[in-house]
């Protein structure tokens, strides 16, 4: 946020917001003074859990489904296209059964990265919450662990699993397991971005080595094996600029080639990469996205002469990332300089958020009280002994601005859409770093009468269960 220089505009935080971005914004709106999420009352949450506290919203996974399953209907009415769409949820970003299962309710599909991805499958369906129908795309460079759970999913009737070859060799174990026809995909090598310190991702197989390899491995085993799908992604995500069209069109290039000498090659799958809100600034054309991507589809199948492709797509963050905030309490000021002012918050970034310690990400950040009060640039501080464990930039600007603390309630700061990969990275009930506790979480959703309610899904963790976890009680 730009800091106002006019004498004539007001000081307090709420004008701050006012003056630098169109505010309110779908998700976020102030009303008396307090900031509601979703419509939420984080003043009654924060009164009734207390901070730190993780919070989620399990209604917002299914309105993010529901936008870009419109936005790709919209796409293929547009052009006309004639394939089908996939929504998949890649389950890395957040694999707990209230994210999974509540994703599901949208009739998506599901990706996988790992072996004990496939135990999930597995209760999903003792719970009838899926059925072997469902398409199962599984990534990731596997060992014998994953590609025998892979096998034994094929082998009890799941039809439309697809194992996404990552490597040449990962073929031979299914064609040794396997017991009757099933589906494969290939993973595309993508040229990585200049800024990256090599030029070809370690995932996926060369370009220029598929055509040969299926004449060679999978060209006249139709009735074993049969190559359904390309699959790319690239690390940038999915972005407007010369290096994504250029990658995307590599993929599309390739599928018309293949498809030429391989009928049964039916679907390409762009992966995952639409970016989220981590700032009130945040603008991305999603529908003209989509468009572009569609458009540039059919260009290429109708100039090849072949048929267009079914598209998949596997959506982590954008499916469950705007679902989730973290909100702490400033426990203490501390001036360190003329130029330093610091928040202390009850909590550790580098234990709740290590996105912003590991990759410096940013997260939209805001106060939920005091949006009368004056502002003024601090910094957050984390309470361990860390001297990484701060925040002091927003994605807009490299500052934070926050309400100054004044006698009465404490001020309380929210990290919005923080849903995505932070329990994973952080460990989730381990060992965080200074023995800091796992906060509690909060869960809001709707009960089977259909009535938002919510509810505790974890308490703050315990020194007893740490104690345990070290070997000092049993």
């Amino acid at each position: 946020m730009a800091q106002p220089n006019n004498p004539l505009m007001t000081n307090s935080y709420h004008d701050l917001v006012n003056q630098t971005f169109n505010f309110p914004q779908e998700g976020f709106e102030v009303e008396d003074g307090y900031l509601s999420f979703n419509g939420l009352d984080l003043k009654e949450l924060i009164a009734k859990y207390g901070t730190p506290m993780k919070l989620t919203y399990l209604p917002k996974i299914g309105m993010q489904i529901k936008k870009a399953k419109t936005m790709f209907a919209n796409a293929f009415k547009k052009h006309r296209y004639e394939g089908k769409y996939f929504y998949c949820y890649c389950t890395k970003s957040s694999h707990f059964s209230f994210v999974v299962e509540e994703a599901l309710k949208s009739d998506i599909h599901l990706e996988t990265s790992y072996a004990y991805d496939i135990e999930i499958i597995k209760k999903l369906y003792e719970k009838k919450k899926i059925s072997k129908d469902i398409h199962i795309i599984c990534n990731g460079y596997k060992q014998k662990g994953y590609t025998r759970r892979i096998a034994n999913l094929l082998n009890s009737g799941f039809q439309n699993v697809i194992p996404v070859l990552d490597n040449k060799d990962e073929l031979k174990e299914y064609a040794k397991t396997v017991k009757g026809p099933f589906k494969l995909g290939i993973r595309v090598a993508a040229e990585e971005e200049p800024t990256f310190p090599f030029y070809t991702s370690r995932l996926g197989i060369r370009a220029k080595d598929i055509l040969e390899f299926y004449v060679d491995r999978i060209e006249g085993y139709e009735s074993k094996f049969q190559l359904k799908m390309l699959h790319i992604f690239l690390n940038k995500g999915i972005k407007d600029d010369i290096y994504y069209w250029s990658e995307l069109n590599k993929i599309i290039n390739l599928y018309c080639q293949l498809k030429k000498i391989c009928p049964e090659l039916d679907s390409i799958n762009i992966g995952g990469g639409f970016p989220i809100k981590h700032s009130l600034g945040f603008e991305y054309d999603y529908q003209f996205m989509i468009n572009e991507i569609v458009g540039n589809i059919k260009a290429a199948c109708k100039k090849a002469k072949v048929p267009m492709p079914n598209i998949y797509t596997e959506f982590g963050s954008y499916t469950v990332g705007e679902s989730m905030a973290h909100i702490y309490s400033v426990i203490g000021e501390k001036v360190q300089n003329d130029r330093e002012t610091w928040y202390m918050i009850d909590s550790s970034f580098i234990t709740t958020l290590p996105d912003t310690w590991g990759i410096g990400e940013k997260f939209l950040m805001l106060p939920i009280n005091k949006w009368d009060a004056d502002y003024q640039r601090v910094v957050l501080g984390g309470i361990t002994c860390d001297s990484h464990d701060y925040y002091d930039s927003e994605e807009h600007i490299n500052e934070v601005f926050l309400p100054k603390i004044n006698n009465g309630e404490p001020l309380y700061v929210g990290f919005f859409h923080t849903g995505a990969y932070q329990d994973q990275i952080s460990g989730y009930g381990g060992i965080k770093h200074c023995l800091i506790p796992s906060p509690k979480h909060v869960i809001v959703g709707y009960d089977r009468n259909g009535k938002l309610t919510d509810w505790v899904y974890a308490k703050q963790q315990t020194a007893q269960s740490m104690l345990k976890i070290l070997g000092y009680t049993k």
